[in-house]
């Protein structure tokens, strides 16, 4: 077996439990702060960000020169770049600075990453917490468990969290991680019954809230994620001769728990979930047939009418963009969208076009990079051994779904998605950078005379 021991950083033992500590702090106050009490976790997240990038820059031996650093520089170029453009071409919308934590806010992983120090044990306990964090969330704040009984009656609800999108999409994360970690929780061991009820029980919990927050775009993400994971696991198990048999009794009866949980849930909210689903049949049809003039200003039409004005405004500076404020200048200042529009929406309902608009094709190109960095660093942590295969798979089902989670709100805008993005892929890096210094101490002994 792997040890799954806390990667220590130069300063030693003892005072990486302390910033483990502090990372913990940081975390609740960031995560609870930003659900519970908005006034700290604001300043937390910044906090956290200034003083992880700090530490990993001052303590990071080996890390410094990481691929994800010099994208994180890119990232500020970028922007300063486009604001700079934008400054000489339109100045009466830029904003006072370039506004750089726009996209520098998704490099908290590094600090994420480094605090996690390659540890398995670490990440897993991070993400639980995160689950368990979420599920507590849901019923203290808002309306708490009243909130809950008014979704089962078969109205939307959204735990308080933002709106409704946000916390469809937080539970569908959470939805993933079960699904994917369950044989690791009721593998046999210490508690195990224990483990078995909780993770019934927060399933069962999850599965629900993700049917009443009746967002289809998290519906369809998981219709596509689920399938796909299962597919990888199948294909890595069985043809590329994984090694490692699954026990098909603990398959058949966990397989079968689910699906009777799904199907509870559906045939309880079957009217809400076939309403919201059949209710914008008419306009999908009329984008099918192309006929997106005379489309309604439904919620998809809403879509569909901001994605086409974006549009218009990229084709004028399809390279450099508008600058950061470049989503909010889409819906202020094109003409044809009604006033309704324009007083309840500031953005356009994708991440991907919003940075479009703001940094053109050089700003998609830095998300592209960074995605396929982050792929290729999952990949190999794998492949050597570091990271471990239900990790690495959740790390493949989670880049599907927010891709499509994403096609449908710009999630990765607002805190909610730079959480879930930075939580994540701070798990899956950090075993990238064990898997380095593995291979570098592996090469340095390898060098020792009389080897």
């Amino acid at each position: 077996m792997k040890p799954q021991h806390i990667w220590e950083p130069p300063i030693g033992w003892s005072c990486s439990r302390g910033i483990w500590a502090l990372g913990v702090i940081a975390l609740m106050l960031y995560a609870g702060g930003r659900i519970l009490w908005p006034d700290v976790g604001s300043p937390a997240e910044t906090t956290m960000a200034l003083l992880g990038l700090v530490m990993v820059l001052v303590q990071g031996q080996g890390i410094r020169s990481s691929a994800a650093l010099w994208l994180l520089l890119a990232a500020v170029m970028v922007q300063v770049l486009s604001w700079t453009l934008g400054y000489f071409h339109h100045p009466q919308w830029v904003a006072d600075n370039p506004e750089v934590d726009r996209l520098a806010k998704l490099f908290i992983f590094i600090a994420v990453a480094w605090w996690l120090g390659g540890s398995t044990r670490n990440t897993l306990l991070v993400w639980g917490l995160a689950v368990i964090g979420l599920l507590l969330s849901s019923v203290v704040q808002g309306d708490g468990l009243q909130e809950w009984l008014r979704g089962l009656e078969g109205h939307r609800v959204g735990f308080g969290v933002r709106n409704y999108q946000h916390g469809a999409m937080l539970f569908g994360v959470a939805l993933l991680g079960l699904a994917v970690f369950a044989p690791r929780i009721v593998a046999p061991g210490r508690w195990r019954a224990a483990r078995i009820s909780g993770w019934c029980l927060m399933f069962l919990l999850t599965v629900i809230a993700v049917m009443i927050g009746q967002t289809r775009a998290v519906w369809l993400a998981l219709a596509l994620a689920l399938p796909f994971m299962l597919v990888v696991w199948l294909l890595n198990t069985r043809l590329l001769g994984d090694g490692r048999r699954p026990n098909r009794r603990c398959l058949l009866v966990g397989g079968g728990m689910a699906l009777l949980v799904v199907l509870g849930a559906g045939s309880l909210l079957k009217g809400p979930i076939v309403e919201r689903v059949g209710k914008e049949s008419q306009v999908i049809n009329m984008l099918l047939e192309g006929d997106v003039e005379e489309m309604p200003y439904t919620s998809i039409g809403i879509r569909i009418h901001t994605w086409q004005a974006a549009l218009e405004w990229i084709q004028e500076r399809p390279l450099v963009g508008w600058g950061g404020t470049g989503r909010s200048l889409v819906i202020e200042h094109t003409p044809w969208l009604p006033e309704s529009v324009k007083e309840v929406f500031g953005h356009l309902h994708n991440y991907f076009l919003e940075i479009w608009v703001a940094y053109g094709l050089i700003g998609l190109a830095l998300i592209a990079a960074l995605a396929s960095w982050v792929g290729m660093a999952t990949w190999r942590a794998w492949r050597g051994g570091v990271l471990p295969g239900d990790m690495a798979l959740f790390g493949a089902g989670f880049f599907l779904y927010w891709i499509v989670v994403n096609q449908f709100e710009s999630y990765n805008s607002f805190w909610t998605g730079v959480y879930v993005h930075n939580l994540v892929v701070g798990g899956l890096v950090t075993h990238y950078w064990r898997w380095q210094r593995d291979a570098r101490a592996g090469e340095h002994l390898a060098e020792r005379p009389g080897r």
